[in-house]
């Protein structure tokens, strides 16, 4: 199987609607380049406007021209302008404040009725600071009537147009959220129990050896049941947690390899190694399996005479970077068939958990084939 190419992000529905869940749900981990962030921004502020000229048509029922596409033309310039001079000053507050908050993850760590102010407060924040500028920016000073005898006026309209609007998009943008958050949940949940299914055949098969092993080499079938066993009790164990260490992870795909290396003994050679940052890194489970797997599944067992399986984990610049290499058959087309699939239900998994700042790539390593899977650590 060869590596799919990087497709233009505009044309990658998958981490174009990430980007927009992130934004959607505010305190979603982050996903997508910041720019898109603010292009989000910039729409729904456009088809915000489309609402406040119909109130606006709808509030001015008598004296409205409803017919004319001029004067729908003019009001609705006058509200994109309104509107994107407050939703570009919440844009603003949000990128200045959650750093200085401590970021994204300190947030979400936040209690619920902190988040619900925070998340609240910074767009009623906006309202109440880019409302005048923006009505004098769409040329209706007139309307906001700045002068000292109004001020009271002024503040009490601004105050009741922010918390009217707050409410509405914090509600909104609240029911969205949870909407998102269960089916993240229901998606990791579908894609965890399909990660963690044993494929039968390897299942009989290891079962199959253990038999047959019991009646010319007893201690042999012992080691290859207890590796089965501590195999089966890792990746069960793996189905009922959120995230694990890499270091679980790690003894899962050591306890899978010895049991292959029983079966396969001198073709299969297993080469593992982590810095100790790199171990207590926390995982979804079942992500580091499936790749060795398919390094000796569809890499070293077409081979007549095995190979090495090497994984290889580091901390390289905010991200944990994990590479599993073999030196079989290749990703050309005699690799086995089904390579993909594993494949797919991982990216699936990290575009969950990471929006699409985590990565997994394969490519060719002369000999063999390499997956590299890059997961940012400010999560």
């Amino acid at each position: 199987m060869t590596p799919a190419p990087s497709r233009p992000l505009w044309r990658d529905a998958r981490r174009l609607r990430a980007s927009w869940h992130a934004w959607l749900s505010n305190d979603a981990r982050p996903s997508g380049p910041a720019w898109l962030q603010w292009i989000w921004t910039v729409l729904f502020s456009c088809a915000l406007a489309v609402g406040f000229t119909v109130l606006g048509f709808v509030l001015n029922a008598r004296t409205a021209r409803w017919t004319d596409p001029a004067i729908w033309a003019w009001w609705y310039w006058k509200n994109v302008i309104v509107c994107l001079t407050i939703g570009l000053l919440i844009q603003t507050l949000f990128t200045v404040l959650v750093p200085l908050f401590g970021g994204r993850p300190r947030i979400r760590a936040w209690a619920n009725w902190k988040r619900t102010v925070f998340f609240s407060g910074v767009p009623l924040l906006g309202v109440l600071i880019g409302w005048v500028p923006g009505m004098w920016m769409a040329g209706l000073a007139g309307w906001v009537r700045l002068d000292w005898s109004q001020g009271g006026k002024i503040i009490g309209i601004t105050s009741a147009l922010s918390l009217c609007i707050t409410f509405v998009l914090h509600h909104w943008f609240a029911s969205r959220n949870r909407q998102l958050n269960a089916e993240r949940r229901a998606t990791e949940a579908q894609l965890r129990l399909l990660q963690g299914q044993i494929e039968p055949h390897f299942l009989f098969n290891t079962l199959a050896n253990v038999q047959s092993l019991i009646d010319y080499d007893a201690p042999k079938a012992k080691e290859m049941l207890g590796a089965f066993t501590a195999y089966l009790r890792a990746s069960l164990g793996g189905l009922r947690r959120e995230t694990g260490p890499l270091d679980d992870e790690l003894s899962l795909a050591a306890a899978y390899l010895t049991v292959l290396q029983t079966r396969m003994e001198d073709r299969l050679r297993v080469e593992i190694s982590a810095s100790p940052e790199a171990r207590v890194v926390p995982l979804p489970p079942m992500l580091l399996q499936p790749l060795v797997e398919n390094a000796v599944h569809h890499g070293l067992e077409p081979k007549i005479e095995g190979g090495t399986v090497r994984v290889d984990a580091a901390l390289t610049g905010g991200f944990l970077v994990v590479e599993v290499r073999d030196d079989g058959v290749g990703p050309g087309a005699s690799r086995r068939a089904g390579n993909g699939i594993a494949l797919v239900n991982l990216r699936e998994r990290l575009m969950t958990h990471y929006g699409d700042r985590a990565s997994l790539t394969l490519e060719a390593a002369e000999p063999g084939c390499r997956v590299t899977l890059r997961v940012p650590l400010d999560v």
